[in-house]
């Protein structure tokens, strides 16, 4: 296939200053957020009595969290999906990644896993369905899955939200210029985990979420992502960028320019050379 970017090289950090290897422009899959599951009224309750979902949660972890949440055995909430009626968009095929929205959701006294997961899909329904989103998403000549699959990388790969628009108009201007998104965050997708690191034959792996092998979005949402995010989607940020790389945390750097990538790349890299020399023991002589 054809490839409009230089070859791969560096290292970078994720969204959340993290090292992984760096693509031209990608930036890595943040893990989840780390935020407490459940959320309990009072010290005397024995049963929660709502279930956090944070933003950018895969629904492999959404599903682990409402068994939990539920006391189920692992694995239940996964098997009730065909017969929880979610209501999804016919682009999705009965997968509901993207459309688990982040939220708090209360837990009645006998809530079911299909109940739940019937709530999320309901909430992100009414989030995305209505007309400032359904419009941007049509100005950006997508429908509102398509915006969702954009939102969900996003989020998973900018450091900030204040870089939410500027990951996203990178992603717009890649798809405009025939260029493969190259977003670590579809490789770890791909291969079911959440790594400091992507390797080059990891960017390899045969996968319809391998976004250095194939070219335009993911054929789903990587992610359930948060309302900054699908704001993100159909509202980026203008500018030319192709690349970007947090060089030290609070400091992403984006750019049009290849050359200019290299050198914030080897910044990076000096830095952390730096900081490893540091962190070194020293061996006995």
């Amino acid at each position: 296939m054809q490839m409009n970017t230089p070859p791969r090289s560096g290292i970078r950090l994720t969204r959340r200053g993290r090292l992984v290897l760096i693509a031209t422009g990608a930036v890595a899959a943040g893990t989840a957020v780390a935020v407490p599951l459940l959320s309990v009224d009072s010290p005397e309750e024995k049963k929660p009595t709502s279930l956090v979902i944070p933003e950018g949660w895969r629904a492999s972890q959404i599903y682990e969290a409402v068994d939990k949440a539920l006391a189920l055995p692992a694995g239940t909430t996964r098997k009730a999906l065909p017969k929880a009626g979610l209501k999804l968009p016919p682009d999705a095929e009965g997968n509901p990644e993207g459309y688990l929205f982040p939220a708090t959701y209360p837990l009645d006294e006998k809530p079911s896993p299909q109940a739940l997961l019937s709530q999320m899909v309901d909430t992100a329904n009414k989030k995305f369905n209505g007309s400032p989103i359904a419009a941007g998403a049509q100005r950006n000549a997508m429908n509102v899955y398509q915006a969702v699959t954009v939102a969900s990388i996003v989020q998973a790969e900018a450091a900030t939200k204040a870089d939410m628009g500027k990951v996203a108009r990178v992603v717009f201007n890649r798809l405009e210029r025939g260029m493969p998104l190259q977003m670590d965050s579809t490789i770890n997708y791909a291969l079911n985990r959440s790594t400091l690191r992507t390797s080059t034959a990891d960017t390899r792996v045969d996968s319809p979420y391998n976004s250095y092998q194939r070219m335009g979005l993911p054929p789903t949402p990587i992610d359930n992502p948060g309302e900054e995010a699908v704001r993100a989607a159909i509202t980026p940020t203008p500018g030319d960028w192709l690349y970007f790389v947090t060089v030290r945390p609070g400091d992403t750097r984006f750019t049009a320019s290849y050359e200019e990538h290299q050198r914030n790349v080897a910044e990076f890299n000096r830095i952390q050379q730096s900081a490893r020399a540091s962190q070194s023991p020293s061996k006995d002589r």
